[in-house]
């Protein structure tokens, strides 16, 4: 078995992320206090998660040559003396003669058996994914410690910082290189070692999940079908500049390819400076093909059922978070919380909140959630009568609370906090603790499991039904 050589990017590297931007950062008015900050982000750069145009004339490389950090690492093992296997119990953290090293370099195995260093698997972050996911938290310690003064300068607990991802390895990697540029290990605590946090299947909620929910999967479904009916004569005039890299077929968002594998595969090409044919950056031929993989992927989302399945369980946990904050006030450590994910949470998120701007989202692209609190204004003293009376009160916390949700470096004012007493006045972008609760809660169900597991008497006349709900919302401008 032969082990095959490097490979190199044929054109310049597009920027495929979004880095977040310190400097642009528009600073809270001064009678604010940050108290939380809650970061959804997208994995970095990866491969596509297939195989598409890899023929002539496209020429897409089927091999993608960018993992060759990604296959060298190191682990702790476990190893014990004596009797392998009965009653051992390993500490949490592997150290002293109980811990060895474990050296080892990953290759990906072709079918023909032979071996590519540094080639990545599909789906795979990559070297460039790796590096971006990195600056991402480097810029989170430039914003929220060096500046804002917000978080420690060194990470001493759990406690205070709660990572999250999807169980998927592009996002568990990019969690990690996240984490490293946060605070790195010179600004970590004696014996700190970062949890990081993973939901099995059943509970994840950081995307719609529609292995555990099927009344979910069944809409979803149908605007998938209701999509295509309503995009794919939009579509068809790309057939003549595009097809020819598609063995022939149709440009259709239900097509072989999918127009979103399209997407996916021109979306990472760029990201890697891949050479991509000519035709695919002519104006309006990317454009339309994302129009139409976004409707297809998340109109759903401007249906409150969909929200509520969709979205409602990760906006509830969310804002049980916040409230247990205000509550606890600093007797609740946490100050970030990070969570690493989809595209599909981000666009389905924003989309639930009303703020989306229809386009796919791009590599560690984020949605930041930050909790403020504006302290009661003093009062005159009391007068010996009230003094007297306060001591038979409970003392009540009078402070206001606010939210500011931020996209791709961009305040974005909630349009259900609109209304005059619903944001800082002056500031829509801050909508109150109180507004932003009562909208989860209306997203909220009541059984969301039982809801899920709805089994209609005739399943053909649901899937049908839900196409014909899902043209209807597509229809609408």
């Amino acid at each position: 078995m032969g082990l095959l050589g490097n490979g190199d990017a044929t054109g310049p590297v597009t920027r495929g992320h979004v880095p977040l931007d310190v400097e642009g950062y528009p600073a809270a008015p001064p009678e604010l206090e940050l108290q939380q900050v809650h970061i959804y982000v997208r994995h970095g750069e990866r491969t596509p998660v297939g195989v598409r145009m890899a023929d002539p004339p496209a020429n897409i490389p089927e091999n993608w040559m960018f993992c060759n950090t990604a296959r060298q690492f190191r682990a702790a093992v476990a190893s014990a003396p004596g009797d392998y296997g009965r009653d051992m119990q390993f500490p949490a953290v592997q150290t002293g003669p109980a811990a060895e090293e474990l050296r080892a370099r990953r290759v990906v195995e072709r079918r023909d058996g032979t071996a590519a260093v540094g080639e990545c698997l599909l789906g795979e972050l990559t070297d460039i994914g790796r590096e971006s996911t990195y600056q991402f938290g480097h810029s989170l310690r430039k914003l929220y410690v060096d500046r804002l003064k917000f978080l420690p300068d060194v990470v001493k607990s759990n406690d205070e910082v709660y990572l999250r991802s999807t169980n998927m390895p592009r996002t568990i990697e990019s969690l990690q290189q996240i984490t490293h540029g946060l605070y790195p290990m010179t600004k970590h605590a004696k014996d700190f070692v970062p949890l990081l946090r993973i939901r099995n299947g059943k509970d994840e909620n950081l995307f719609g999940n529609t292995m555990a929910c099927k009344r979910l999967e069944t809409l979803q479904i149908g605007f998938a079908h209701a999509a295509a009916a309503a995009w794919n004569t939009t579509l068809e005039p790309l057939d003549k500049k595009l097809s020819k890299f598609i063995g022939g077929n149709p440009v259709r968002l239900d097509g072989k390819p999918r127009a979103s594998g399209i997407l996916d595969t021109i979306r990472a090409a760029d990201a890697h400076g891949v050479k991509v044919p000519s035709e695919f950056k002519e104006a309006g031929v990317l454009d339309v093909i994302e129009r139409a993989v976004v409707t297809e992927w998340f109109a759903g989302y401007r249906t409150e059922e969909v929200r509520r399945l969709g979205m409602g369980p990760l906006l509830a946990d969310l804002s049980q978070k916040l409230q247990a904050k205000v509550d606890k006030g600093d007797a609740d450590p946490t100050k970030i919380l990070i969570h690493s994910t989809h595209d599909t949470c981000l666009a389905a998120l924003v989309n639930t909140l009303d703020v989306f701007d229809e386009k796919w989202p791009a590599f560690t692209a984020a949605i930041t959630v930050e909790l403020f609190k504006k302290p009661a204004t003093a009062t005159p003293p009391p007068s010996p009568w009230q003094s007297v009376m306060s001591l038979f009160s409970r003392a009540q916390d009078t402070a206001e609370h606010y939210v500011r949700v931020r996209y791709q470096n961009e305040n974005k004012a909630l349009p259900v906090c609109a209304e005059a007493g619903k944001h800082l006045p002056g500031a829509p972008e801050f909508c109150t603790l109180a507004a932003f609760r009562e909208r989860v809660q209306e997203l909220t169900s009541d059984d969301w499991e039982a809801e899920c597991a709805f089994r209609p008497a005739n399943k053909q006349k649901e899937r049908e039904d839900a196409q014909a709900a899902a043209a209807l919302v597509i229809a609408k401008p």
